[in-house]
């Protein structure tokens, strides 16, 4: 299962994404669950939701295909291009990073994120690393509005950044977007485990891929006969938390509030009954579909658990431990 996983994730973390451009990745999953057997449905928004199977006590799993990632806001006269962030995005990680641009036309562009003063040889001092200091060099001959207007690219184009995956032989897992496509990958593993019969479900289980999640209305819509829900997200680790790249986190509040106190409890003894190594944390900045769900109307408990992932918003690291620690979790939760 791990391979497979491992599989899934590659593909997911090659296919651009950003919040709002999220169909093809939304495609690649559909077509992935019907290779299964199962027969997935997307939701009017673009969510992709199908139902493993099973009786009783109504499950949601949710995971997030949506990525971090920016817009066009200008083209300036010099024939660079001015962002603006989809999500939380963190320009500073991102100076010097590859990026593309998709018009609205489909077509694509390369190109890199710098500082409007990048050369430490000629900036007398460098500008911070904010938006209002971050643009787009194309990797194309041009060198004004006009000249870029030709290729395509308006306004409100989308830019990806370069995911850079990495799978070391030590197991560690580098990548952007590790937030959430690792978790993605998780859950189309329990897919293919329930299918082939190695996971006997012991309630009704639906999978639910988001598309707006890292913009705060991903979970917004669920399933009516719902009972819970557990967002499966990046676990945070860094400066006060206990958990490590090799666990799963299971979450006990974060800055929407806590947790529901009976699941949350019933995860992490789940954890100690099956040996899984995993931390109970608190996120100080942090949303999850699992919240989207709640502020959105829906009577459910809720809960958050995932791979840790460290440098979240950057370039982040996790590790096959963590990814298999948090899948042998569900597993049990969803068979106990």
């Amino acid at each position: 299962m791990k391979d497979y996983i491992l599989e899934q994730l590659l593909t997911l973390t090659s296919i651009p994404s950003p919040s709002g451009y999220t169909r093809r990745i939304s495609d690649h999953v559909m077509g992935i669950l019907h290779d299964l057997g199962y027969q997935p449905e997307r939701s009017n928004k673009g969510n992709v939701m199908v139902n493993l199977g099973g009786a009783g006590n109504p499950l949601v799993l949710s995971a997030h295909l949506d990525t971090l990632g920016a817009m066009v806001r200008k083209i300036k006269d010099n024939g660079r291009l001015r962002p603006t962030s989809v999500g939380w995005h963190q320009w500073d990680t991102c100076d010097g990073e590859n990026c593309t641009v998709h018009t609205r036309d489909g077509r694509t562009y390369t190109g890199v994120v710098l500082n409007t003063d990048p050369s430490s040889h000629v900036a007398d001092k460098k500008k911070p690393k904010t938006e209002h200091h971050m643009e787009i060099l194309l990797d194309e001959n041009v060198h004004s509005k006009k000249s870029v207007k030709k290729l395509g690219i308006r306004n409100g184009d989308f830019i990806a950044m370069d995911p850079r995956t990495v799978i070391t032989q030590s197991g560690y897992i580098k990548s952007r977007f590790l937030d959430d496509k690792l978790s993605a990958a998780i859950l189309l593993g329990l897919a293919k485990a329930v299918r082939s019969g190695e996971i006997t479900l012991s309630r009704k289980v639906t999978l639910l891929f988001t598309v707006y999640e890292e913009v705060g209305h991903g979970a917004s819509c669920l399933p009516s006969d719902t009972k819970e829900i557990i967002s499966v997200d990046m676990g945070c680790v860094g400066d006060g938390l206990d958990c490590t790249e090799h666990m799963v986190s299971i979450c006990a509040k974060d800055s929407f509030g806590p947790y529901d106190y009976e699941l949350t409890s019933g995860l992490a003894a789940l954890a100690e009954e099956f040996e899984i190594d995993y931390a109970v944390d608190i996120y100080p900045h942090y949303n999850s579909d699992a919240d989207a769900a709640l502020k959105s109307g829906y009577d459910v408990r809720h809960g958050l658990i995932g791979p840790g992932v460290y440098a979240s918003h950057n370039y982040e690291r996790s590790h096959t431990d963590g990814m298999m620690n948090t899948y042998h979790l569900l597993k049990a939760f969803i068979t106990r």
